[in-house]
């Protein structure tokens, strides 16, 4: 069945849209701060997140290989994330502001 499911998504060309909402989500569960998230936007292992609090945005910067770490480590636990052919991590860098 999981077989099915991602090759239904690939063959509706639904992977991109499908990995950022995951993308996002993951972002919300690991780094625990959905409340400040303002937006999130994921392109080309580039995520992107908005932060409302400069606090919590600077406690996070130095957080950031280690958040990179457990998104990834979530993403490649989650059924529905169609994650790349050679194998490379999906956030290879997070970018906030």
């Amino acid at each position: 069945m999981e077989e099915l499911v991602g090759q239904f998504v690939r063959d509706m060309k639904l992977v991109s849209g499908l990995n950022r909402q995951r993308v996002s989500e993951a972002w919300n569960v690991v780094s625990g701060a959905r409340k400040y998230t303002l937006s999130t936007v994921y392109e080309k292992g580039v995520l992107t997140c908005f932060i409302s609090s400069s606090l919590v945005r600077n406690q996070l910067y130095f957080q950031r290989d280690v958040l990179m770490a457990k998104i990834n480590e979530y993403l490649a636990a989650d059924e529905l994330f169609v994650s790349a052919e050679d194998g490379s991590p999906a956030v290879k860098t997070i970018v906030l502001k």
